[in-house]
């Protein structure tokens, strides 16, 4: 084991290792920082020139890139509300109203830092892994994986938004339209109407962008000229910094969560960041301010995703089971270079696995240092009048939602759920909530069948399925007790029971798409419809009980409207439709002319008619727009979204 040690050590401080490295962890910046590509993308890019590469080469390549795009993802997440990927949704909700009250280097600040501390964490609990963790992985079975989903509904449910039944009602909904597509246990179909598109179920970075990326646009399209209500940046990157050392044990705690969550395969950073922000407001004397801008909403969630790239490589190295997607095309690419992961690799190539967990822990301080030197001139993005940078922004999530199938429907989906999306934030359903229920709802339905097929009901009696029981009736408890006192509730304000007719408009349309779920579910086998139909039922009588307190005239936070918010003198001159309407529009332009050259004519329009800018400038932009696409979708090979017009001409490269 010495001279495997000694050999590593040489290897990696080579300089050819270096550069590999460096090489791998600057592009996994650039992917992270562009929303839907994010680190399985990016490798699946590089795979055909991993092919008969040098392992010690390739490998540090490799986990540089997948090292770091839980790093950069954070910019466009802080800076625009948008998820450069899936790791980075739960940072949306208190970083961006950081940057919008002019704290956005302080919020880059803290989140890189905490995504070092959580980096360096993985990669040394990956190091004992190799010795100790082995008879830990082997015990959590199929009860103790469903137990711990149940977990992450709960605590993400109650603990994000005001009311404790809207929260769990969205974590019921989310669970049924993940539900879309074959059942798991029957393969019969659910809810796709007959289409081919839904009978795989809607992409996550199509949920995920509808829910968060949408309604943050329109907000700060309506009510700010920029992002940044101030004309400033606030306090600088090190100040974050200082945060985030204050805050240590929220990222000790959450880094290991990070870890255990992605030890175990098939959740990964999309579950864990959800459940890491569920903590940090769980363990907060004062959740008054998540939400609104609470800088440990922040740390614990960037500490969390990094972390867990350590975990994920855990069973992938010990076992070669893939703890997540992008560990999946990690696992593949090992075969190509002829390395056979599993116990074998810790005998015959024991070498090559502490360079690539050096080469972990050397990514993380490579990526964060980068971050953080270039967060403050970055930060300045924020005081860009916004309807300026908002066709850019708007062309770039729609260019990220067509790479989830590269199918036109992609963007039909977008739009519908961003459009539903914007209701839910307006009357205060909790969006993440959904979106946990959604990430989390094929894996809880497989959970269920796997559970009862393997221990029947005795997986109950399992010693660690009891102590998870015991961590969500704490978890339950603890959100009753930490819930906002009724002092605060006023017969004005978001929460006064008036204007409750869209309110209950919105609150008909769910149970009435609850019902159909149970109609469409009941006439299936029981093993495919057991969970829609069970989850349904909940979701329903929670609905009923949220109604009954609706028909009450006296405030409670089930009534919750934003536009009350609104004095007369600060009412922006549009409503919600007219910016839809724009947002529709770029699809229809694509819908004609087709991408590229939509785009032209999509931000070329919205730039002259809605930011007043001089029709050379606004072609100009529009330009430079098509450039950079263009410049993207050769060098990595993406397809854009042909229209009308691509039928019947035979257009040049890249109007084709």
């Amino acid at each position: 084991m010495q001279a495997d040690l000694l050999q590593a050590l040489a290897t990696l401080l080579s300089v050819k290792h270096l550069l590999y490295l460096l090489g791998g962890t600057l592009l996994g910046l650039v992917v992270g920082i562009l929303p839907g590509l994010g680190g399985i993308a990016a490798l699946s890019l590089l795979l055909p020139f991993v092919y008969g590469g040098d392992p010690t080469l390739v490998l540090p390549m490799m986990i540089g890139l997948l090292a770091v795009t839980n790093t950069s993802d954070t910019f466009p997440a802080v800076l625009v509300g948008i998820p450069g990927t899936s790791s980075a949704q739960a940072t949306i909700l208190d970083g961006f109203p950081l940057a919008r009250r002019g704290e956005a280097a302080r919020a880059l600040g803290a989140a890189f830092s905490a995504s070092l501390l959580g980096g360096l964490f993985g990669a040394l609990v990956l190091t004992l892994a190799i010795q100790f963790a082995r008879p830990l992985i082997l015990k959590v079975g199929f009860g103790e994986q469903l137990m711990l989903v149940v977990l992450a509904l709960t605590m993400v449910g109650m603990l994000t938004g005001a009311s404790a039944i809207k929260g769990l009602i969205m974590c019921g909904m989310g669970l049924l339209f993940g539900s879309i597509g074959a059942a798991p246990a029957t393969a019969e179909e659910r809810l796709t109407f007959d289409t081919l598109y839904l009978s795989d179920g809607v992409p996550l970075v199509i949920v995920g962008l509808a829910m968060f990326a949408i309604p943050e646009m329109i907000e700060v399209l309506r009510k700010r000229n920029t992002i940044s209500s101030l004309p400033e940046l606030g306090s600088n990157t090190m100040h974050g910094f200082r945060e985030t050392l204050r805050h240590k044990w929220l990222v000790l705690r959450c880094s290991a969560l990070g870890v255990f969550i992605g030890a175990l395969p098939g959740l990964g950073g999309s579950v864990t960041n959800w459940v890491a922000y569920g903590h940090a407001v769980q363990s907060a004397k004062d959740r008054s301010k998540f939400g609104k801008g609470d800088i440990r909403g922040v740390i614990g969630p960037e500490a969390s995703n990094n972390a867990d790239n350590g975990g994920a490589l855990i069973p992938t190295l010990m076992f070669g089971i893939p703890g997540s997607a992008s560990m999946a095309l990690f696992l593949g690419a090992l075969v190509l270079i002829g390395v056979e992961p599993g116990i074998g690799m810790m005998e015959r190539h024991l070498d090559l696995t502490f360079i690539i967990i050096w080469s972990l822990a050397i990514a993380n301080v490579i990526g964060a240092g980068i971050c953080l030197f270039l967060a403050r001139p970055i930060a300045r993005i924020t005081l860009v009048p916004f309807v300026r940078a908002a066709p850019f922004m708007i062309v770039i999530v729609y260019f990220a939602a067509f790479q989830a199938t590269r199918a036109w429907e992609d963007l039909i989906a977008l739009f519908v759920l961003g459009v539903v999306g914007m209701y839910m934030k307006r009357f205060g359903w909790s969006r993440p909530a959904f979106l946990i229920g959604f990430v989390l709802s094929m894996r809880l339905d497989a959970s269920v069948y796997q559970s009862i097929q393997v221990y029947g009901t005795s997986f109950l009696e399992r010693g660690g399925v009891q102590v998870i029981v015991a961590l969500i009736v704490i978890s339950i408890f603890l959100a009753a007790r930490m819930k906002p006192h009724r002092d605060a509730l006023t017969a004005q304000g978001p929460h006064a029971p008036i204007n409750k007719t869209p309110q209950a408009v919105f609150l008909g349309l769910l149970t009435v798409a609850c019902i159909y779920v149970i109609y469409d579910a009941w006439p299936l086998n029981f093993l495919g419809k057991v969970f829609p139909v069970s989850v349904g039922l909940i979701t329903l009588a929670l609905l009923i009980a949220a109604a009954i307190l609706f028909g009450r005239s006296r405030p409670d936070y089930v009534f919750y409207d934003s536009e009350l918010e609104i004095s007369d003198k600060d009412r922006p001159l549009h409503s919600d439709l007219h910016f839809q309407a724009w947002i529709a529009a770029l699809l229809a332009a694509i819908g004609l002319f087709g991408f590229v050259l939509g785009v032209f004519v999509y931000i070329s329009a919205f730039l002259r008619l809605k930011a007043g800018a001089r029709w050379r400038w606004a072609i100009t932009g529009a330009l430079i727009a098509v450039a950079v696409t263009s410049l993207f979708g050769h060098l990595f090979v993406l397809e854009y979204p042909t229209g009308l017009l691509q039928n019947f001409a035979d257009l040049p490269w890249p109007l084709n």
